[in-house]
């Protein structure tokens, strides 16, 4: 994902603008990373350069979780244990 996208993205639920980036792996453009939406705490996941920006109804927690787990200590703590749609627990 190119970082200029961040620029024109909003949340999908709230249409919150602006979003935060947290980048975990980039090269020339970022491989792995978060968009987090700091009004309603929603990640969403970037997973080989693409950003995985869908509703809650089409989010797998089977998909998600092995993703928020494997990252935790790149997420803020508060995302990991409060964020929607899913979380890890305490």
């Amino acid at each position: 994902m190119k970082k200029q996208l961040m620029d024109i993205l909003a949340c999908p639920i709230d249409k919150y603008h602006p979003l935060d980036l947290h980048i975990f792996i980039e090269d020339e453009e970022i491989i792995e990373g978060s968009i987090v939406c700091p009004k309603c705490l929603r990640w969403y996941p970037i997973r080989d350069e693409i950003p995985e920006m869908l509703p809650d109804e089409l989010r797998k927690e089977s998909d998600d979780l092995p993703f928020l787990k494997k990252w935790k200590n790149k997420f803020p703590e508060k995302v990991v244990f409060e964020g929607n749609p899913f979380r890890l627990k305490r």
